[in-house]
């Protein structure tokens, strides 16, 4: 018969603990933010940075605010043009330094409204050589802003 340890029984209730932990799916309609972010009496965040795991999330900045996104990308599979439609947001120079294939934005938050921010990138790297894999398919990236 085997016994089982106090560190064994440690180990494994530490690891189910992790097992049941899921992702935020963005339900509080807030995107990722610095730790301690000021907020604006209506609940909105006066500063929101989104990144290419914020897709399909709602966020809200109070008026005056900025949001500022950063998607990672590479020389092969490269993010096209942060688009912004709707109205609230205002382009701001990014202040970054773009390496191959990254796309970054910067809006300040004029007026209430609502914006979809969106991009896309290939799926899959170009051939270099014939005979190489390839693939048609298209990342898509959205989100959209609230201005309260």
């Amino acid at each position: 018969m085997r016994r089982t340890t106090p560190l064994a029984l440690a180990a494994a209730a530490l690891l189910l603990a992790g097992c049941g932990s899921q992702e935020d799916t963005g339900s509080s309609g807030k995107a990722s933010e610095p730790p301690s972010p000021a907020r604006s009496t209506a609940g909105c965040a006066s500063h929101v940075e989104l990144k290419a795991a914020d897709h399909g999330r709602a966020v809200c900045v109070s008026k005056g605010g900025e949001v500022r996104l950063t998607l990672d990308g590479t020389k092969a599979r490269p993010w096209k043009p942060v688009t912004a439609s709707g109205t609230g947001l205002k382009a701001i120079n990014a202040g970054f330094v773009l390496l191959p294939g990254d796309a970054t934005a910067a809006y300040q938050a004029v007026a209430a409204g609502t914006v979809k921010l969106a991009s896309s990138r290939p799926l899959c790297a170009e051939p270099t050589a014939p005979g190489q894999v390839s693939c048609e398919g298209i990342e898509e990236w959205t989100v959209t802003v609230r201005v309260g």
